[in-house]
């Protein structure tokens, strides 16, 4: 678990190491001219110095220190600036910059088997310096294989789209926030053994694959040409029977049966052609 080691201020330390030094020097000039005493100070200041100077860490913005003493752990310093900690402490840098992970193109099948190309972007953090230290091996690689091995969940757990599951709650093409979120939230789940906050995860690219593009685009052509042609035809029928009501009603002209047949059949014509009608004359009568 992880620990907030809070270490001394460097400053202090960067003096005594001026001040160390100084005196070394003057030990080892006295030394050199013959004093043998001035050897064994001349000597210790210098290990004093190296020691002391050894301690001083700079630690950035938005970076830490994780702090080992003989291969065990004892605290992370998230402080920043010039600080003083143990010489004797093994130190490892960990970012705590948010990174951006922009995912490969990924080819898989959703949920109904159709191969399909996702590919996400995702913002993640580390936030527990512990974790991301020991409980993984290299939390950079994790970070890249868990969150492919999320985008594969994801897309073999929802349909491309409704028409293969007409009944889906969600779908990687209309689903999205909550696509977005069930990623998310995926994500959260495996990174948290490494001590990594998913803090935004989007979906950057979806589409079909290539050999089945074709033939989907012809399908979804082919549902829109049908739910056009219904709607077309449900209003040329009103339309018809608009017209009979109010030739009824007003009286404008009698039609038996047959003649309005004739008239339903050349009205739905009109109505539902994908060209403009052109007018055929009839000098006679309907019968003739």
């Amino acid at each position: 678990m992880e620990k907030i080691n809070k270490p001394m201020s460097g400053y202090l330390a960067f003096v005594l190491c001026i001040l160390i030094g100084l005196f070394g020097i003057l030990a080892f000039y006295n030394a050199v001219q013959g004093n043998g005493g001035w050897s064994i100070i001349a000597a210790l200041l210098f290990i004093t110095f190296v020691f002391t100077a050894k301690g001083i860490k700079i630690v950035n913005p938005n970076h830490s220190l994780v702090l080992t003493f003989f291969g065990k752990y004892v605290g992370s310093i998230k402080q920043n600036g010039l600080l003083w900690v143990n010489p004797l402490f093994g130190t490892q840098k960990i970012s705590l910059r948010a990174n951006n992970l922009n995912g490969q193109t990924l080819k898989v099948n959703d949920k109904m088997g159709n191969p399909i190309e996702i590919a996400a972007v995702i913002v993640w953090q580390v936030s527990d310096t512990y974790k991301a230290a020991f409980e993984v091996e290299g939390y950079q690689q994790y970070v890249q294989v868990q969150s492919e091995a999320a985008v594969r969940h994801l897309a073999t757990s929802c349909p491309y789209e409704r028409l293969e599951d007409e009944n889906a709650e969600i779908t990687l093409r209309d689903g999205g926030d909550k696509v977005n979120e069930l990623l998310e939230l995926e994500l959260n789940e495996r990174l948290a053994a490494a001590g990594i906050t998913v803090k935004e995860a989007r979906i950057s690219h979806l589409a079909y694959a290539p050999e089945i593009a074709g033939a989907m685009l012809q399908r979804q052509q082919a549902t829109a040409i049908v739910a056009a042609r219904s709607k077309i035809v449900e209003g040329a029928v009103g339309m018809v029977e608009m017209a009979l009501e109010h030739l009824s009603r007003k009286q404008i002209v009698t039609l038996d049966e047959e003649r309005k047949a004739a008239m339903v059949s050349n009205l739905m014509v009109v109505l539902c052609g994908e060209k403009a009608a052109t007018p055929v004359l009839n000098t006679g009568s309907l019968y003739q």
